[in-house]
């Protein structure tokens, strides 16, 4: 399998031709791009303390109670006959074959 590295990982001449080209082109502005930097880590964060703060209050948050009838079990409503309309009562049900015991 080939991976996507085409040369190998970076070694310490190479670090260095990176660090002096980014010297080169950032010059004068490289205490205003680490301010930014600085800030925009600061920034997210603020962000994940605010999602998990969220995350924490969901959780403990109690969930609403589900509605029960006289005995205590939830059920749906029956219909006016009395039946639970979930099951069906159809004229020509579909006959399973008996499973052969083991």
């Amino acid at each position: 399998m080939q991976t996507l590295a085409l040369f190998g990982p970076i070694g310490t001449w190479e670090a260095l031709a990176l660090l002096a080209l980014g010297l080169l082109i950032f010059g004068r502005r490289l205490p205003e791009v680490g301010r930014g930097l600085g800030r925009s880590i600061v920034e997210f964060r603020k962000g994940l303390q605010g999602v998990e703060s969220e995350i924490d209050d969901a959780v403990k948050r109690p969930s609403p109670a589900p509605k029960r009838d006289e005995v205590g079990a939830t059920r749906p409503p029956l219909t006016s006959a009395g039946e639970d309309p979930r099951v069906s009562r159809s004229a020509n049900p579909v006959e399973s074959e008996p499973h052969p015991a083991p």
